[in-house]
């Protein structure tokens, strides 16, 4: 697989954009709707958020990809169209329907997603003049401002591709994603979308990206809240005209295993972007005795307050690592545990073992911390990422609406 330059407009027949509606109307001229289509129609699938209070756009969405098939999808910033009510449906309804017309295609064909205050209508006045300008914008080169058109706190747009060879033809898959805060397995506020000109059938697309997620985004916490909104879809148009890809058929793991790059790419992004962050944590959990005790046990160490705000501090306090490994779910023995910092071994077989100081802060003072913990307990392993906590989280949190 090769990393490429762009994002969700780097696969053939893909074209996007990014249009200022001014939704939050404060006239601050950001970018806060997206459009994305192809020029056939795709397979699709969709994995939504796990929260029982739902934003109107999860609920639409997710059952127009019951069908198997989208060709388009509209999202916006500033807005959730959450806890919205049944004008909140129609208001999702309608963004499809305008999107459609512009596109020329059926309103079922069409995506939607939102993301940011909730409790909020949708002003549709704007919203509706939003979407034509970006349908009248759609270009193959509009990729990067679709995906600055979906940020609300993150700090920087994030969007990537990649191209691999199956059967005889080279596929790309393209992606774009917005998360910052209100992130934590599983599923939790951010938006991905991925595309792809493979030919894949749509129950292999739905396990895929199933695979890919938990993965991936189900492998991120920034603060512990599970959003209302959060979505990750993807479309496969076909136009890389390689040997379609059917569930456990020769080339689905390698299509499987690069969109699962391709994601846990972007989850590290949303990680290191989290509200506030100044570090990116990753916690490595190996010799558990199932997947999901490995699991269990990296995100409960990405996803502990004291451990994070430790590495805010530039804290060696290996101690709070344990202390989550121990609250995890997992099945481990104490005795048996070895934890590293970095390359410092900071416990062996349980035991405390003597560090230097001085090295383990430098490895704190880095911009990417990484801890490894070894149950001995079994084979399974996985990775988790997160970042630290910080003051200007609070700060960003207790002004949001402002």
């Amino acid at each position: 697989m090769e990393w490429l330059a762009g994002g969700v407009t780097a696969p053939a027949g893909f074209v996007a954009a990014g249009a200022c509606a001014d939704i939050k109307g404060n006239g601050a001229g950001k970018k806060d709707v997206a459009l994305l289509a192809s020029r056939v129609p795709c397979a699709a699938a969709g994995v939504y958020t796990t929260n029982l209070v739902k934003a109107a756009p999860v609920v639409l969405t997710r059952g127009r990809t019951e069908t198997g098939e989208l060709q388009a999808v509209v999202a916006n910033s500033g807005n959730a169209n959450a806890c919205t009510g049944e004008q909140g449906i129609r208001d999702a309804a309608e963004m499809a329907r305008l999107a459609a017309e512009a596109l020329g295609i059926r309103p079922e064909l069409v995506g939607v997603a939102s993301t940011g205050v909730i409790g909020v209508p949708l002003p549709m006045d704007r919203v509706s003049a939003g979407i034509r300008a970006a349908a009248a914008a759609l270009s193959p080169e509009g990729g990067a401002d679709a995906a600055e058109a979906i940020m609300t706190t993150d700090t920087f747009p994030k969007q990537v591709a990649a191209r691999l060879e199956i059967g005889g033809a080279t596929v790309t898959i393209g992606a774009m994603a917005k998360g910052s805060g209100m992130i934590h397995p599983n599923m939790a506020t951010m938006l991905g979308f991925v595309t792809t000109d493979a030919a894949v059938d749509a129950a292999a697309l739905r396990e895929a990206l199933r695979e890919a997620t938990d993965r991936s985004f189900n492998m991120i916490t920034v603060d512990g809240d599970t959003s209302t909104n959060d979505m990750v879809l993807v479309l496969a148009n076909g136009l890389a005209g390689n040997p379609r890809i059917m569930p456990g058929s020769a080339h689905y793991r390698a299509f499987a295993d690069a969109l699962a790059a391709v994601l846990i790419h972007l989850a590290k992004e949303i990680a290191r972007d989290g509200e506030g962050a100044t570090k990116l944590i990753e916690v490595r959990v190996k010799g558990a005795a199932t997947l999901s005790d490995a699991r269990k046990a990296a995100r409960a160490v990405c996803g502990s307050n004291l451990v994070k705000a430790a590495v805010f501090g530039e804290d060696a306090n290996w101690g709070r690592v344990l202390a989550a490994l121990g609250y995890s779910g997992a099945q481990f023995d104490p005795g048996r545990v070895d934890l590293w910092l970095g390359d410092l071994q900071m416990m062996r077989a349980g035991e405390p073992v003597a560090f230097d100081e001085a090295a383990a802060a430098r490895v704190l003072r880095e911009k990417e911390v990484v801890f490894t913990a070894d149950l001995h307990a079994g084979e399974c392993e996985a990775t988790a990422w997160g970042c630290d906590l910080t003051y200007d989280y609070v700060k960003i949190n207790g002004s949001y609406r402002t």
